[in-house]
């Protein structure tokens, strides 16, 4: 795709329908389970598959409020062992792909940038349990004085209403800073994950087309088919845990790894339009709200092109194994 081309795709529409307030709304018989007081019962019920989306979203807005005990000085995370792992798309594959999402303006040299699928061997890794949030990042904003705010805090305020969504609307610099910020503040070396281990962390051993599995689910992860339209509370959609047992790798806000856009070994090297909007750029994986489900997919390869309909932030990696609240590696 070209940049001329960009304003008469429907993947570049920028404004979605207007979210329904009914679709948010908490059932009178139902409103008890978010009256507790208690932190933890919750965070239980963030987190509980059975509960309806309502409640999910009501018992999180609380925990933003009062302090969501899943959010810890150092950050939870799920193992991920090593080995030789395929990633990547067969080229056969690739009219499947496009054909599945043609309705919303999939373009067949998006999907190129994804093959061949090849062998790549990790080392054992960990993963964080759920991206950067608002509160994180603002004590990272106070501890160094970094002067870039995320341009999704309305007026550069910090939104302590959102303080468990994930950060979004930074640049790639920033993400990195953190990671360096919070290598310092707890001797362990924090970082951002590579592209391999991302989609690695995502798809699992099975190789899963979306986290959840092979077919998209709108109420699995918070994209522009889920009608929220903003950003949700981490893991507040359980049923697009990944394999590992990180939340949100799918929707919710696009996620910067470590390496920038290059082709596979053996892949083409696509000039699409963020090559001509950036010329090099950052990878991010698992799309937005603000975008259609494509983006969900394991294996999609995307960027941050300019503009509100990207908001992206990250999630943290760690090499080696281990559980990092309990000791240094």
């Amino acid at each position: 795709m070209r940049l001329k081309d960009v304003a008469a795709s429907p993947h570049f529409k920028e404004h979605a329908g207007l979210a329904d307030p009914a679709r948010f709304e908490i059932p009178a018989d139902a409103a008890a389970r978010t009256a507790t007081p208690d932190p933890g019962q919750l965070a239980a019920l963030v987190e509980d598959i059975t509960a309806p989306l309502p409640e999910r979203l009501a018992a999180s807005g609380i925990l933003a409020l009062i302090g969501d005990p899943r959010i810890t000085d150092i950050p939870a995370v799920c193992e991920v062992p090593g080995g030789t792992v395929e990633i990547g798309l067969p080229e056969s594959e690739i009219d499947a792909v496009v054909g599945r999402w043609a309705h919303v303006g999939v373009e067949r040299e998006w999907i190129q940038k994804e093959v061949p699928a090849h062998q790549v061997h990790l080392d054992p890794y960990r993963i964080a349990t759920y991206a950067v949030t608002n509160r994180e990042y603002y004590t990272f904003l106070r501890d160094t004085g970094h002067p870039a705010r995320p341009t999704t805090w309305y007026l550069g305020a910090y939104p302590y209403d959102r303080a468990n969504h994930p950060v979004a609307g930074i640049q790639p610099a920033d993400a990195d800073a953190y990671a360096a910020w919070l290598a310092r503040r707890t001797g362990r070396p924090w970082r951002l994950p590579t592209e391999a281990e991302w989609e690695y962390a995502a798809a699992g051993p099975d190789r899963l087309a979306h986290p959840w599995g092979n077919t998209f689910d709108p109420e699995a992860a918070n994209t522009r088919e889920t009608g929220v339209h903003t950003t949700t509370p981490v893991g507040a959609f359980p049923a697009g845990r990944s394999p590992f047992g990180a939340l949100d790798m799918g929707g919710n806000v696009e996620e910067y790894v470590s390496d920038a856009y290059r082709p596979y070994p053996g892949g083409p090297f696509v000039p699409d339009h963020l090559v001509q909007t950036m010329g090099t750029y950052r990878v991010a994986r698992g799309g937005s709200f603000a975008r259609f489900g494509d983006l969900t997919r394991t294996r999609r390869r995307h960027g941050p092109f300019p503009g509100p309909l990207y908001p992206a932030g990250f999630r943290l990696a760690l090499s080696g194994a281990g559980d990092p609240r309990k000791a240094a590696v």
